[in-house]
């Protein structure tokens, strides 16, 4: 048997078919990993410190999923039917897994730095995983419940919705909205158009079974992102343990309806549906609510060769008011009232207002002992209704096609050896037209003051984009020696952006009117993109693993930065990093440091509070050490705690803002605090009693790219979740901002300060039944 650091031996993987649905061999090699799409058993991770024991006993326990509907009695009904699908259905009984982690090892399978199964401490680079527990203590209105305080990640919810903002190491500062410069997958198939922008209305955060995020770049997931990797892991069809309903009622309007049912269909197959709804009116500030409807139908089955097929077709959607942000005296006022009533911006019925369609089959095919295939094949078809400042975007169409044909072969080369590879084909087209807004307050110079809708008004212009990928990676992971494990990788993409546009106005920010457009346009431009990544792990004993990583990636400039700016060349990251991971079965703890030269990053420039621009900055340097740690104090009770420590600047930058150039090098990149902070406690009693707490701190930043301010952050803001169960029951009181501190979440500066306020205490009462 090899050591600790090393991988466990096959017999020690664990298993987690369904009863009744046999598992499929994939080889007599005794290290193979098991096939990803069976989706390992989840045990205690960094982020959910909870004891071995603990991880057992919730080894088969249920998961999130859904109801749906526009309305209450909708959603009712909905609970209703699924209810009287499982009346009299015997499903299965739940059974212990066949294998655990190591007994004397706090560690947690994951599949997405390398494609394939390994302990996290075998993993070659920085890589957090939210496990199941920690999922299923938190509300999950929205994936920031489960993010929070992960060393690296920095996220941020205007309204609680769907709407957040997330960085890694800085990666995506550049977003407004939506998510920029990572790489988001489901289960393993991009939720990420090909030029890197991400919509997280596509997402069921009640269907989170775990949450993984790789950091920096080189990974052979990302396609055009240089970030890092968010990987969300939805409950497996094949998962027994996973039937349930879920009712939740809380402050500000608050409602949550989920359910999910499935059953197996012979011996080989199985189905389950999941439904969810979720709403919150949030009426501490204007224009601040949202509304989701997700549902998805899931079918798997096995074959006798040892194949698998899973496939799932899902419906999303989802209405989200976008808020104004503030001045400093709406800022000061609501410090004093806990209320937002106004905000410093004319167009004031912002949001956006989308219908998702969207398939993917997964398919993994043994062959022989040592070769295994696993193509995917996915769709989307959404579209959208998005008012934003100086217009009103709709998307009647947009379609991707995308399918990512892989194998996985092991060998001997320098010991037990792995390849990955595979190719990536992808398309992205869609349909856009741009309004004015139709309902609007001027003054006599024709300036807008106000929107009084959202009613559009005369045609502003038209697109038809089509965004092309193709793609190959490669990754090698060796065995050299006792003890050590190399991966060498790299994925090489071709993405191809174009776009035919008619401008026919412009919203102009000096005057406030709208003025005549540039006309017909058209944009073809092709980037050729590598990403490589050389990492290497050495187990210094059963409970320690050294790991460093050299990584290069490449990031691709958006449709819309390309239009601002048809000059803007691709970002290149290069990334060197070392660390040192413990896992043992009472503590467990990562720390790395990493330091990241970037050439010619993509720079939001703001021109006014909502008005920016895009440029490359000639070099970034982005150092910073990052650690996060749990260990158990007495049987049940776990403490841990989580710090990042960035220091990103600018080398070279000259800043154009509204035609003068200003010297920017030196300068700290902005709204990236120096010093974050997270401190966490949970408990579980044997009678059924639980509770977690955790405070997290933003240190100070600067507020733009001139470091003209500096922001103090926030400190110490509390969320606190408490649970009872007994049987199939389980009641959870969510109470988040605790202590109801009025704080910031976001402060920009163009011509002024612009506050994005944080959320005021609320209370999610929630219910769930198991079945």
């Amino acid at each position: 048997m090899r050591r600790g650091g090393n991988g466990p031996p096959f017999r020690n993987r664990v298993r987690c078919c369904a009863p009744g649905l046999r598992r499929p061999d994939v080889g007599e090699l005794e290290w193979a990993p098991v096939p990803a799409a069976f989706g390992p058993l989840i045990n205690p991770t960094l982020n959910n410190p909870v004891n071995i024991e603990s991880s057992k006993r919730r080894a088969g326990h249920p998961r999130r999923a859904g109801i749906s509907r526009r309305s209450p009695w909708m959603g009712a009904a909905a609970l209703t039917l699924i209810a009287g699908l499982a009346h009299g259905q015997e499903l299965p009984a739940d059974t212990e897994a066949a294998a655990e982690t190591p007994a004397t090892s706090l560690d947690t399978v994951t599949v997405t730095a390398t494609r394939s199964e390994r302990y996290s401490r075998e993993v070659t680079e920085s890589i957090a995983v939210i496990d199941e527990a920690r999922i299923e203590a938190a509300p999950m209105f929205n994936v920031s419940d489960a993010l929070r305080g992960t060393p690296g990640v920095l996220i941020e919810s205007m309204n609680g919705g769907y709407d957040a903002r997330i960085f890694i190491r800085g990666a995506g500062l550049k977003a407004n909205y939506g998510v920029r410069e990572l790489m988001l997958l489901r289960d393993g198939v991009p939720v990420t158009d090909p030029d890197s922008f991400t919509r997280l209305d596509f997402v069921d955060t009640q269907d989170i079974q775990r949450i993984e995020v790789v950091k920096g770049p080189g990974n052979i997931y990302a396609t055009g992102s240089a970030g890092g990797v968010i990987h969300l892991i939805s409950r497996s069809v094949f998962d027994r343990g996973a039937d349930q309903i879920k009712l939740g009622i809380g402050d500000y309007g608050a409602r949550n309806l989920h359910a999910r049912i499935g059953r197996d269909i012979g011996s080989r197959q199985a189905m389950s549906l999941t439904l969810s709804y979720r709403e919150k009116n949030n009426d501490w500030r204007p224009q601040n609510a949202f509304e989701t409807v997700n549902a998805a139908l899931k079918h798997g089955i096995t074959f006798d060769d040892g194949a698998v097929l899973e496939s799932e077709l899902a419906y999303n959607d989802a209405s989200l008011e976008l808020p104004g942000s503030m001045n400093q005296a709406q800022y000061d006022e609501y410090r004093r009232t806990g209320e937002q009533t106004d905000n410093n911006t004319a167009f004031d019925d912002s949001g956006r207002y989308s219908e998702t369609w969207s398939f993917n089959s997964r398919y993994l095919k043994p062959v022989g002992a040592a070769l295994v295939f696993r193509p995917r094949v996915y769709a989307a078809y959404w579209q959208h209704l998005h008012p934003i400042t100086g217009q009103i975007s709709e998307v009647p169409r947009n379609l991707m096609l995308g399918t990512d044909l892989e194998f996985a072969h092991r060998h001997q080369l320098l010991g037990l050896s792995e390849l990955v590879a595979g190719v990536t084909l992808r398309r992205d087209d869609g349909d856009s037209r741009s309004y004015e807004y139709g309902d609007v307050q001027t003054i006599p110079s024709g300036r807008i003051i106000a929107t009084r809708s959202d009613r559009r008004g005369d045609l502003a212009g038209t697109s038809q984009t089509t965004n092309d990928v193709r793609g190959i990676f490669a990754q090698e992971t060796v065995r050299p020696a006792d003890g050590w494990l190399i991966d060498l990788g790299f994925r090489l993409d071709r993405i191809s952006i174009n776009e035919d546009a008619d401008e026919r106005s412009t919203y102009d920010f000096v005057s406030g009117t709208y003025v005549d457009g540039a006309g017909t346009t058209r944009l073809n431009q092709a980037f050729d993109l590598f990403n490589a990544r050389l990492g290497a792990n050495y187990a210094l004993s059963e409970t320690l693993n050294l790991f460093g990583v050299v990584a290069q990636g490449e990031q691709v400039p958006y449709s819309s930065e390309l239009a601002d700016n048809p000059a803007l060349n691709p970002a290149t990251v290069r990334n060197v990093e070392i660390g040192l991971k413990g896992r043992a079965r009472h503590w467990a703890f990562d720390i790395s440091m990493f330091q990241m030269k970037v050439e010619d990053e993509i720079i939001q420039v703001l021109e006014d509070v909502n008005d920016t621009s895009f440029q490359n900055a000639g070099r970034t340097d982005k150092s910073g050490v990052e650690l996060a740690s749990n260990f158990e104090l007495t049987d049940g009770l776990w403490a841990g705690f989580n710090y990042t420590y960035s220091d990103f600047r600018y080398d070279d930058f000259v800043e154009v803002v509204s035609g003068t150039e200003f010297d920017r090098s030196g300068n700290r990149l902005p709204q990236i605090p120096r010093h974050q902070y997270s401190v966490f406690a949970s408990y579980r009693h044997p009678i059924g009693v639980s509770a977690r707490v955790q405070t997290d701190t933003w240190g100070e930043y600067e507020v733009d790219n001139a470091n003209s301010e500096t922001f103090d952050g926030y400190d110490w803001v509390t969320s606190l979740d408490l649970a009872y169960e007994t049987g199939p029951h389980k009641v959870s009181a969510h109470a988040q901002n605790l202590f109801d501190e009025r704080y910031a979440v976001r402060v920009t500066k163009s011509r002024e300060l612009a506050y994005t306020p944080g959320a005021p205490r609320s209370l999610l009462i929630s219910y769930r039944y198991q079945f």
